[in-house]
């Protein structure tokens, strides 16, 4: 009989490495689902998926069958926050030192989450380690100047999809669930700063991920890419972002001027390129507006969308 090999150094950090279980937000997914939940499996020691389908209406997520998912059926559309702090209380008492958030159309790469992993392995101080969202279908990166870099960086705040996150912190954090949907990942990423950890992110790890409908148009001599949402969406985008602004204007009195800049930007693209701008830029408008007075139109929330902690007005079409 054979001596067995003594285990590499590469294979001890491994083992070291923290258990992770994943956390998959969903609403009236598509096929795609199931691929990102057995990427997930890969590495992961168990998905979660919350799904935020209404009642009655079908979903894929029912179809899920494996003893590693536990799929929540919500009832209703809580949004992200609303989903994801629902998620969160079904996370294991033991084997998941580590929870990967994940959406429902991003299917994970080889080596994504023992890549993210090493960062919470060898760094105490990061609390949450993130890829690079990648725009497949154009070969690009999200994020501008990404390609000039070859290792991490620390960064202010990530996306929710692909972002790695140390179990302690997710405990103790709660989402916002009053964003509903935009601004949900900022709000979280900030409030996981004030504790003093690190938010790390790994340009060598892409993480392929659909923001909008991403599409080029002439300028000009240039050639400028906006991503396109639906006027509901524009809402959100703007009444979130200034609330947010809003609600850190103590702490940072001066990050109104990064959130005109950017909701300028945001009117001035809808202004040039959107097609149907006359539903898209009133409802900027009226995010701002809601965003500065702290309440929700009805009117901009899908079918069957319940966020719990706005106030609403009206009623939806």
């Amino acid at each position: 009989m054979s001596a067995p090999e003594e285990p590499t150094a590469a294979q001890d950090r491994q083992a070291l490495s923290p258990a992770v279980t994943a956390i998959l937000t969903a609403y009236h997914p598509d096929e795609r689902l199931v691929a990102v939940v057995e990427s997930a499996l890969a590495d992961c020691t168990r998905v979660i998926v919350a799904d935020n389908t209404p009642a009655g209406a079908p979903t894929l997520a029912s179809k899920l069958d494996d003893p590693r998912i536990e799929v929540i059926a919500i009832g209703s559309n809580l949004g992200l926050g609303g989903a994801l702090n629902v998620a969160v209380k079904h996370l294991p008492d033991a084997g998941a030192q580590a929870v990967l958030l994940l959406d429902q159309d991003s299917v994970l790469p080889e080596g994504l989450v023992p890549g993210l992993a090493a960062h919470l392995r060898d760094d105490p101080a990061v609390g949450i380690a993130a890829p690079t969202p990648w725009d497949a279908k154009h070969e690009k990166f999200y994020n501008v100047g990404a390609g000039l870099h070859e290792t991490t960086v620390d960064r202010e705040a990530v996306i929710t999809s692909g972002m790695l996150v140390r179990r302690d912190l997710i405990d103790r954090i709660p989402f916002r669930e009053d964003l509903f949907n935009d601004f949900v990942d900022i709000a979280f990423c900030v409030d996981v700063r004030r504790t003093g950890a690190r938010i790390v992110q790994d340009y060598r790890i892409k993480l392929p991920h659909s923001m909008g409908d991403r599409r080029e148009h002439k300028l000009g001599p240039l050639r400028v890419r906006v991503i396109h949402y639906p006027a509901w969406r524009h809402y959100w985008i703007a009444r979130n972002g200034m609330r947010f602004a809003m609600d850190n204007v103590r702490e940072h009195p001066l990050g109104f001027l990064p959130m005109a800049v950017f909701l300028g930007r945001k009117f001035l693209s809808t202004t040039l390129f959107e097609p149907d701008r006359r539903h898209h830029l009133p409802a900027l408008a009226r995010g701002v507006r809601d965003g500065v007075m702290n309440r929700a139109a009805a009117r901009y929330l899908p079918e069957g969308a319940n966020p719990p902690g706005l106030r609403i007005r009206g009623s939806a079409p």
